[in-house]
């Protein structure tokens, strides 16, 4: 059937001939099916009340993933099984291993936040077998608690590590390969579309049919990870149609590793993109993690990101740093540039009526070069970028910048290149003094604007600030970084 969105909820076969393109995943839970345990606290992906587990086929394996259901769009889900916390109770009402632990160790008070905690600790159980503390908190980045405090939480995930599926219930070791065969079934071998007027949503079967859908639909919505779209929804109210989801199409999901470089598919989340980039380019990778929370993660794309077009997106400014060449896809073909000159204006790439984003390329530092990342915010994690700067360092064996890339988000309407700093500094000695000197010159690169993440006077300042730290970690002079960061 190309009428529908087939998936499972639980362990029941779903399909809706019915669907609105902004329904959410929430508000058919709760609303629809009177699964309550999902909860709404932000209805922006930020606070991890609504935390439900999304498993789909990968490369012939089914693979879990902790979401937010607040922002996750009804026609995403096709094909997929959806796991609410109501699927792990067994039999007589017996509490899974995971909420046992909670109890256990005391992890819960007022209990508001409670089943989105079970949700994340019990992908986190699935998908690691004894997991470091690290993991644990990274796993947990995406839910927030007002009341408990996270340490008893912390103590359950660490208690519930030692109980393995093989010795008590669990729901999906069970059914898996039961689960499997149903989702192969439900996979459509043709393009769905939904509804009709201002309510329509597509979900193409491939990427070729993504390009004819585009070409005649060329003011349709792309949605992949919805992270920034659903809060349109949610925040702005806005109506949107006709709709074309992309998250299920593997051919825009492929990391493939090069000598040079890695190219990255446009459907890549940033858990994937982690994965391929983290090894190679570390500083890179420390970046992707303080990318909202894990539930985020999981759902955002590299390509969406770049898509976007957001002046704070915080994939751009790293990616141009490092030389990123995109590639563009329509039913013409394909056109490729560098990443830098996709961003025209605000609120406006260089992207073409039936153009998407297929891929971007993302070349590997010189084993001689320097390369850094820094994300300025309110709080450490889960938090929307102030300032972001990326900075790529060669220099030659008398210690002369022979070349250096600078850029930045959230200093202009557009991810930018600091090209009048990098004219101060290449050709001249990697010194404090050509740093101080080539600080005025960001006053000719960046005018950026007051808002309610941060001053012009602060995001400049810090900009210059960015530069100096990146030379004093090259340099290796741990004194005088930290009374820089103690004065900063």
């Amino acid at each position: 059937m190309n009428d529908s969105i087939r998936f499972i909820l639980n362990g029941e076969d779903v399909t809706l001939t019915d669907v609105r393109p902004t329904e959410t995943l929430l508000d058919f839970l709760r609303l629809k099916r009177q699964l309550t345990g999902t909860k709404e606290g932000c209805a922006e992906g930020d606070c991890g009340a609504c935390t439900v587990l999304v498993g789909r086929l990968a490369d012939g394996k089914l693979a879990y993933e902790s979401v937010n259901a607040c922002i996750r769009f009804m026609g995403s889900l096709h094909a997929s099984h959806v796991v609410t916390v109501e699927h792990l109770a067994g039999k007589n009402g017996a509490l899974h291993p995971v909420q046992q632990a909670l109890v256990d160790c005391h992890g819960s008070q007022c209990g508001f936040c409670t089943p989105g905690f079970v949700m994340s600790l019990y992908g986190l159980w699935l998908a690691k077998e004894k997991p470091s503390r690290q993991e644990i908190e990274k796993a947990l980045q995406g839910n927030l608690c007002r009341c408990t405090g996270y340490e008893p939480i912390v103590k359950a995930a660490e208690q519930v590590s030692l109980v393995r599926p093989s010795t008590l219930f669990d729901p999906l070791e069970r059914t898996r390969s039961e689960i499997v065969a149903r989702l192969w079934a439900m996979q459509a071998s043709g393009t769905i579309r939904i509804g009709n007027g201002e309510d329509r949503l597509i979900v193409p079967a491939s990427v070729q049919a993504l390009a004819e859908v585009l070409s005649q639909e060329p003011d349709a919505i792309i949605v992949a990870g919805a992270t920034d779209v659903g809060l349109w929804v949610t925040k702005q109210m806005r109506r949107l149609s006709p709709v074309v989801f992309i998250n299920h199409l593997s051919e825009l999901q492929s990391v493939t590793e090069g000598e040079d470089g890695v190219t990255i598919g446009a459907g890549v989340s940033y858990t994937r993109a982690f994965e391929a980039i983290s090894k190679k380019i570390p500083a890179l990778g420390r970046l992707i993690d303080r990318i909202g929370g894990e539930q985020v993660r999981n759902m955002g794309t590299i390509g969406g990101n770049i898509a976007n077009g957001s002046p704070i997106g915080d994939s751009p400014p790293p990616l141009i740093a490092l030389g990123a060449t995109l590639t563009l896809r329509s039913l013409q073909g394909q056109r490729r540039m560098p990443l830098e000159d996709f961003f025209i204006a605000y609120g406006k790439q260089d992207r073409k009526p039936g153009e998407f984003v297929e891929s971007v390329f993302v070349p590997y530092p010189a084993a001689m070069s320097r390369f850094a990342a820094y994300k300025i915010t309110k709080r450490r994690d889960e938090d929307i970028t102030a300032v972001l700067g990326a900075f790529l360092l060669t220099l030659d064996d008398a210690e002369m910048i022979t070349d250096i890339r600078i850029a930045f988000g959230g200093m202009a309407a557009t991810p930018k290149r600091a090209r009048t700093v990098e004219a101060e500094l290449i050709g001249k000695p990697w010194t404090e003094v050509t740093i101080e000197a080539a600080r005025p010159a960001f006053d000719a690169d960046y005018q950026p604007l007051t808002d309610w993440r941060a001053t012009a006077e602060y995001r400049q300042l810090t900009a210059k600030n960015l530069l100096t730290r990146f030379y004093l970690e090259t340099v290796g002079a741990p004194a005088k970084l930290k009374r820089f960061e103690e004065v900063a």
